[in-house]
């Protein structure tokens, strides 16, 4: 392998820029940040939106330099795109700061604000300010394709009593290191140069918020397989969401020790994996399977939300992410659905602007008898899986019950079972 192909990045940074943003204000600049901060008007962020701050600083959203202003909010809402020097990138879900009336009232156009957590800690600056009317209908109707708010997304937004949105340029102090699994937070480069290191020549990325069941833990299995079947050197990376998640989402600090054990145990595929493809190149799923968590805003967005999530990934340098059956949804309160099973795989045929990482459709997957293994039902149209729903297990895992191994690992529901209990 040429020197040329090892110092290369697997994909550009999204919006046709040469290096990732960087709005992160170095620790050693602190004391005269806050002191500059002090004397400013502020705006409080909640929990989900502070990452939206952090991604921004670190370049998980380039082009982004900051919550967008009205004119690039309501193209993203319009046209599905943001535009850099003329060209048009893809881009589905607008990102500008809610604020609060009596907030505005303090904030002078064009200038600067301190942005506060809800407990009252700076966290950034964002200057020459705009402020705009926050339309909740015309959002959901666009990120979400319905008139509806009876469903996650819309109910986040419906119950926010903010009524305004904030652009500007963004200047942020780093993010404080989570002191369970800070280690296994990567920022955007961090990870691409991990990637060059290691000379992959592709990177699959697996986004999930949810304790992985065997069958949800094969869509990288499978995704890892294709391309390694197809002549790739290729990082299998679990990739999950660690940010604020809805009141039922099982929290990150569980999920990440599930997601640890599954790493350091050399578990991912084991019983599943295609034993032969592995011997024949050399080396083992377990070497290549990565942890690195990603704390983002969880919208519930579904189609909407798989093109984000391949956003922020491309920024990381992933050249491929899994998307999967029902991506990043979730139904109406009544239990109906709001998207197809697969419209998250089809949005990316109907892109409104550029996109370099590649969508890597997985489709459903279960346990087969016939195989002892879990497999994908496209491939068995005629047999019935075994199969257990999520609400059954859940009730299991609190009842201190082991699920199904065929459904669940053991190893995943001996975390659960103690989280519950604890």
């Amino acid at each position: 392998m040429s020197d040329e192909k090892i110092e290369t990045d697997l994909v550009p940074v999204h919006g046709g820029r040469d290096t990732l943003v960087d709005r992160t204000v170095a620790l050693s600049k602190r004391a005269a940040f806050l002191k500059e901060a002090e004397a400013l008007p502020s705006v409080r962020v909640t929990r989900a939106d502070l990452s939206t701050v952090y991604r921004i600083a670190d370049g998980a959203l380039s082009p982004l330099e900051g919550p967008m202003r009205a004119e690039v909010y309501h193209r993203v809402l319009a046209e599905r795109h943001i535009l850099v020097g003329g060209k048009a990138y893809a881009w589905t879900i607008p990102l500008s700061l809610p604020v609060t009336d009596a907030e505005v009232a303090s904030i002078g156009v064009g200038g600067s604000v301190a942005v506060r957590t809800e407990s009252g800690d700076i966290v950034a600056i964002v200057d020459d300010v705009e402020v705009f009317e926050w339309d909740k209908s015309a959002y959901v109707k666009q990120v979400y394709y319905t008139d509806r708010f009876d469903h996650p997304g819309g109910r986040q937004v419906e119950q926010d009593d903010r009524s305004r949105l904030l652009g500007g340029e963004l200047r942020a102090l780093p993010q404080p290191v989570h002191p369970e699994y800070g280690q296994y937070m990567l920022s955007p480069r961090m990870t691409r140069a991990y990637l060059r290191d290691r000379k992959y020549e592709r990177a699959l990325a697996f986004q999930t918020r949810n304790p992985l069941h065997r069958a949800h833990e094969y869509a990288l299995v499978a995704g890892a397989e294709r391309l390694t079947r197809a002549g790739y050197f290729t990082a299998v990376v679990l990739n999950p969401l660690v940010g604020e998640l809805k009141g039922d989402d099982v929290p990150a600090a569980m999920r990440m020790r599930t997601y640890r054990r599954l790493h350091d145990e050399r578990l991912l595929g084991q019983g599943d994996k295609d034993e032969e493809l592995w011997r024949g190149v050399g080396y083992d799923l377990s070497e290549v399977f990565e942890l690195i968590g990603l704390d983002i805003k969880m919208f519930y967005g579904g189609p909407s939300e798989a093109v984000m999530h391949a956003v922020y990934r491309q920024n990381y340098g992933f050249s491929d992410l899994v998307i999967g059956r029902k991506h990043a949804d979730a139904p109406y309160e009544d239990g109906t659905p709001i998207w197809g099973d697969f419209d998250a795989q089809q949005i990316f045929e109907d892109l409104r602007g550029a996109l370099s990482i590649r969508p890597c459709n997985i489709g459903f997957a279960a346990f087969y008898e016939s195989l002892g293994r879990v497999d994908l039902t496209d491939d068995h149209p005629d047999e019935k899986p075994v199969s257990v729903s999520g609400t059954k297990v859940r009730e299991q895992l609190k009842a201190g019950e082991h699920p199904d191994p065929r459904i669940m690992r053991p190893e995943t529901a001996e975390i659960l079972i103690e989280a519950y209990r604890g």
